[in-house]
C-alpha cells in the first residue's frame, strides 16, 4: 500500500471509530455523561461530552488499526508454521472456540451478577460472533472462500483481545463501559478487514500510472537527445 492510500485507510478507520464511538456514547452513557448537562442546558459540557467520547472512540481505533497488522504478520506466522492453509484454519478455528469459552466463563459469568447483566453479556457475545460471521461472509464473497476462517478469527480473536482492558475493570461503570468500547473494535475491525483489498488495488494502480509517467517522459527525452 502506498503511503498516500495508507493515510487515507487510517484516517477513515479513526473517522469511522470516533463517530460510532460518539453516537453510541449519547444512549450508553447518557445518564452518567450527557444527562445532567442537557437538562440544566450546560450545552459546552454537553459538547465536551460527546467530543471526549469521539476522542476515545479515535484511540480505540488507533489500537484496532494496530491489532489489524499485528494480525496480519501473525497469519503469515502461521501459514509458514503449519505449511498449509487447512492446517492453519483448524488452528485458528480452536483457537476461536477456545477464546469464546474464555469469554462466558472468565470474563462474563464472574460478572453476571443479575439477570439483567446475564442478558446483556449474552447480546454482547452475540453481536460480536454475528458481526464476525457477516464480516467473515463478505470477505470471502469479495475475495476468496478461503479467507472465511481467517476473517473470523481475526474479527473474533483480535476484537477480543482488544476489548480485554475493558472486560478486566472491576469497578466503577463496567457494563457501560465494556458495552461501548465492543462497537468501536467492531466497526474498525470490519472495515480494515473489507476495505483493504480496495485500498491495495487503488495502490497497484498508483505505482502503473507512476511508472507509465516515467516510461512517458523517458520516452520523450530520447528524441531530445539524440537532436543534440
Amino acid at each position: 500500500m502506498t503511503i498516500r492510500n495508507w493515510v487515507k485507510f487510517s484516517l477513515n478507520a479513526i473517522l469511522i471509530g470516533g463517530l460510532i464511538t460518539g453516537i453510541l456514547g449519547l444512549f450508553i452513557r447518557w445518564n452518567d455523561i450527557f444527562a445532567q448537562a442537557f437538562q440544566s442546558g450546560q450545552w459546552g459540557e454537553f459538547f465536551a461530552g460527546f467530543v471526549w467520547m469521539v476522542v476515545v472512540g479515535a484511540t480505540m481505533s488507533l489500537i484496532a488499526q494496530m491489532g489489524f497488522f499485528a494480525y496480519l504478520t501473525i497469519h503469515q506466522f502461521g501459514m509458514n508454521m503449519f505449511r498449509t492453509l487447512r492446517l492453519w484454519n483448524w488452528v485458528q478455528l480452536l483457537i476461536i472456540a477456545v477464546v469464546i469459552f474464555d469469554l462466558i466463563v472468565f470474563r462474563f459469568a464472574p460478572n453476571a451478577e443479575t439477570t439483567g447483566q446475564a442478558w446483556l453479556y449474552a447480546i454482547l457475545l452475540l453481536i460480536l460472533i454475528a458481526t464476525a460471521l457477516v464480516t467473515a461472509y463478505f470477505k470471502a464473497k469479495w475475495t476468496n472462500k478461503t479467507a472465511f476462517i481467517s476473517a473470523l478469527f481475526f474479527m473474533i480473536v483480535v476484537t477480543t483481545l482488544e476489548w480485554l482492558p475493558a472486560l478486566m475493570v472491576e469497578a466503577g461503570n463496567i457494563d457501560s463501559w465494556v458495552t461501548l468500547l465492543l462497537f468501536p473494535f467492531l466497526s474498525v475491525n470490519a472495515y480494515q478487514l473489507l476495505a483493504l483489498p480496495k485500498y491495495n488495488a487503488k495502490s497497484d494502480e498508483d505505482r502503473q500510472k507512476l511508472e507509465d509517467r516515467r516510461a512517458a517522459r523517458k520516452a520523450a527525452a530520447q528524441p531530445a537527445a539524440k537532436k543534440r
